[in-house]
């Protein structure tokens, strides 16, 4: 009766930690989408021409890169808990602060320090991630990722949505930071304790990476700069090569964005019944035939299928990357996790200027196929990614 009471105390406290995982990546990903909103403000606010806001958006990048390599040390000292449920509340802060800062240079370090933050609670919470999917022994993570993406669409559509309505754009950045701030505080009982550990036995792993972590952290880069290339240039591509309207430019990036929140929301499932293999070689050649597909034959109608295929595909890779470096055997799950989401997010900050490169010397069409070569060699090496026996698959 003791043994059947205590497994069901496990099982409510899992539940529970659950739940406040998926609603921690709903939080992430409204902080990180609530900004692009407020860009235009900002830019006709401070005056700003188009060079030197490109130089100012920078600082936000910059700052989570900045953050990423850090964040295994804290968590690993101070636990998860402790560094998620800061870096949330001190985000929810730092929005309305974005609405008004006054002059370039402080609305530069108020997105890097906004950057930071977001990095922070990136790695953070997918190490948590890692740590409930370890203790539940199912495929998780692409759930939670489709949580943040759904949180993508919720943060600048909410957004919008309080401007349109008459709010003033700081009232509006106040009211999407309580709504995070109670979220956060409502869940933070939930959120495993603290995983902190004072073993020097792991203190002696903090080491530089080897080179199985560097090859997930290159795959990852891969995936993020696949992401990149239709953040920044599917538009370009509608409307230069496709000659799309500039006003319906932006259904490339929607059509992806919704396939990929939809792939997510049903990878834990696939992944489950194929396998993490699988699942990552059969995504990275459907990212890689949707962008051919897009790059090769000259319709819209095939370029918006070809970028809902790569939203598709590529939807379950990075999950399952970041689940597979947190199982890495000897290494500390939030370190390994550090580098491979600094590794990922050069890849989305550095792969659109490649592309541009690229482009430039030839056409934007090679370009986009010269990615679906670097994601046909993800398939090629996706057995990385086989979990060790008795994990979750």
């Amino acid at each position: 009766m003791t043994d059947s009471g205590s497994d069901a105390q496990v099982r409510k406290v899992l539940a529970r930690a659950r739940t406040a995982t998926r609603l921690t990546f709903l939080v992430a990903g409204i902080a990180m989408a609530a900004w692009a909103p407020m860009v235009p403000y900002a830019k006709a606010r401070l005056g700003l021409d188009e060079a030197t806001l490109g130089l100012v958006l920078l600082a936000l990048g910059a700052g989570s890169a900045v953050s990423m390599p850090l964040v295994g040390l804290l968590a690993h000292h101070w636990g998860y808990r402790r560094v998620i449920v800061g870096a949330s509340l001190l985000a929810s802060l730092a929005l309305p602060l974005l609405t008004w800062v006054p002059g370039v240079a402080g609305l530069t370090a108020t997105l890097f320090g906004y950057g930071f933050l977001l990095g922070t609670m990136d790695v953070a919470m997918n190490s948590h991630a890692v740590e409930v999917e370890r203790r539940d022994g199912r495929a998780l993570m692409s759930g939670f990722h489709g949580l943040f993406s759904v949180g993508g669409l919720v943060g600048s559509g909410g957004l919008s949505a309080l401007l349109s309505f008459g709010l003033p754009l700081p009232a509006a950045a106040t009211v999407i930071a309580v709504v995070l701030a109670v979220v956060v505080m409502s869940q933070r009982t939930n959120l495993l304790p603290a995983q902190a550990s004072t073993d020097s036995s792991l203190s002696a792993r903090l080491h530089l990476p080897d080179r199985l972590l560097m090859l997930l952290g290159l795959l990852c880069f891969v995936s993020f700069l696949a992401e990149g290339a239709l953040l920044d240039w599917s538009a370009v591509f509608l409307r230069d090569v496709r000659a799309v309207a500039p006003s319906l430019a932006g259904l490339g990036y929607s059509s992806f964005s919704v396939a990929m929140a939809v792939g997510r929301l049903a990878g834990d499932a696939a992944i489950m019944r194929l396998g993490a293999v699988l699942a990552v070689r059969v995504g990275a050649a459907v990212a890689a035939a949707g962008l051919l597909l897009a790059a090769l034959v000259p319709t819209v109608s095939a370029s918006l299928i070809g970028f809902a295929l790569v939203g598709l595909g590529a939807a379950n890779i990075v999950p399952v990357m970041f689940s597979a470096a947190g199982r890495l055997p000897g290494r500390v799950p939030s370190m390994s996790l550090a580098t491979v989401t600094a590794l990922g997010y050069a890849g989305m900050l550095t792969g659109p200027a490649l592309i541009g490169f690229v482009a430039h010397a030839s056409s934007l069409s090679l370009a986009l196929s010269l990615v679906a070569a670097l994601l046909l060699c993800v398939s090629a090496a996706a057995r990385i990614v086989r979990p060790n026996e008795g994990e979750v698959r």
